[in-house]
């Protein structure tokens, strides 16, 4: 049984009074109401601003290997630091957002991404170019583990699931834009002027999300005490079932990286001989995690995640190992399959995060992104390694064992006790399908 606190909505530092009124039912947003649609328009925007200003090198990472004459892990640094930085960074935004409040930093986060995106096309070298993209993972850490934790705040439970995957379906559309601007654009006017246009797009959903995102209604103001910041997170490990969804957020999202980062050297290289543009379209599947995130979000909540999450690693193994053929065509649809598992998973364990979470959900959601981003860092460097000495062969042995990995652990949480809210009383109209 979870040691954390029973109560999905509890407030660690609310005052009884605080604490019925932001328990009473109507006092949280539900799907189909305008404020649901205004909150998911926002983070809509937020998350395609997110995702295309850190993505946008991938479909580059050919291109900096021959401008700048690094290797392909080397060339890798240019997402790999970003997403290194971003993770740690991770840990320490959720707490100044308990003190600052949500929207300001997640504001913040996303005008001061965008102007480091523009600044980075004028660094005269390599070095300095890298550089900036760490300072672009500072910046963007105010957003990710911020919007988790407001959605998990302001969010009926039976409306946290669909609003998790429409949020990570502007994560999906970001990144896909970004990287296909980036791409195409890089055949005609070169990779710089594809990082502007994209820094441009980030800058106007920034000013869309603070114009559209709703003040927080549950957000109660916590000390800055950067003392106590090891023992809030200390309080999660109690929960038996947050340290394993950690670890396939790692898996997840290094499995999915590290196919992409290095799928435009195999396809631009012969047999294929694919130009940038075309390579840079590829990543118009990112389309496929639109639909799989809240559909399978939705599905996880009535079906149960323990039930679903297995099959969106079965399904990113087997995507994987599709693109071992030697079919464009077979490995084209390998990866949709990859792409399917991946968001799919990622909005099942990221909405059982903050479910297990309890009144720890800002460091939770932190935690959890830290391996999430770690896994995008290490095994997206990693896998230049493998590229490099064993060709997409040892590169797709590399994915294939941490999305086994994953599916193992996916298959181990069913031993995972439910929490004690969702054993207590039979399911009501405000609970149905929100059991983990």
């Amino acid at each position: 049984m979870s040691a954390l606190p029973a109560g999905y909505h509890a407030r660690m530092d609310a005052t009884p009074a605080q604490q019925a009124r932001l328990e009473a039912p109507d006092n949280f947003v539900h799907h189909s109401t305008p404020a649901f649609r205004r909150i998911n328009w926002a983070l809509f925007a937020a998350g395609f601003a997110t995702f295309g200003l850190l993505y946008c090198v991938q479909p580059l990472l050919p291109e900096f290997t021959r401008e700048y004459g690094v290797s392909e892990a080397v060339s890798a640094l240019s997402l790999s630091l970003t997403t290194g930085v971003l993770a740690f960074a991770m840990l320490f935004a959720g707490v100044v957002s308990d003190a600052w409040g949500r929207k300001p930093i997640m504001v913040g986060s996303l005008l001061s991404s965008a102007l480091l995106t523009l600044a980075s096309v004028w660094m005269p070298n390599w070095i300095s170019f890298l550089i900036v993209r760490a300072l672009l993972g500072l910046a963007l850490s105010g957003l990710p583990a911020v919007a988790m934790t407001y959605l998990a705040e302001e969010m009926d439970i039976a409306s946290i699931g669909l609003g998790m995957g429409l949020y990570i379906s502007g994560n999906a559309i970001g990144g896909m834009s970004g990287r296909i601007i980036t791409g195409v654009l890089t055949d005609f006017v070169g990779w710089r002027i594809g990082v502007v246009a994209v820094a441009v797009i980030g800058i106007a959903s920034a000013l869309v999300f603070w114009r559209l995102l709703p003040p927080s209604r549950h957000f109660i103001p916590q000390p800055l005490r950067w003392r106590a910041l090891g023992q809030r997170f200390s309080v999660i490990f109690h929960d038996r079932g947050l340290p394993w969804l950690f670890a396939e957020g790692f898996l997840l999202l290094g499995a999915f990286v590290t196919v992409y980062n290095y799928i435009g050297y195999r396809l631009l290289a012969p047999p294929y001989n694919l130009s940038q543009a075309s390579v840079g379209a590829i990543f118009i599947i990112y389309l496929i995690g639109t639909f799989s995130s809240p559909w399978v979000g939705h599905l996880a909540g009535k079906l149960g995640r323990r039930k679903v999450l297995w099959t969106m690693l079965a399904l990113t193994l087997i995507g994987t190992l599709l693109t071992l053929f030697a079919s464009l065509w077979v490995t084209l649809f390998g990866v949709i399959v990859l792409t399917f598992g991946f968001f799919g998973g990622h909005s099942v364990v990221s909405s059982w995060v903050g479910r297990r979470a309890g009144a720890a959900k800002a460091h939770a959601s932190s935690l959890y992104l830290f391996c999430y981003y770690m896994g995008s860092s290490i095994a997206g460097a990693c896998g230049g390694l493998f590229y490099a000495a064993h060709g997409w062969n040892g590169l797709v042995g590399f994915v294939g064992a941490m999305a086994l990995a994953g599916l193992v652990i996916a298959l181990g949480l069913y031993r995972l006790p439910p929490l004690p809210q969702n054993t207590a009383t039979p399911p009501t109209p405000m609970s149905k399908g929100a059991m983990p």
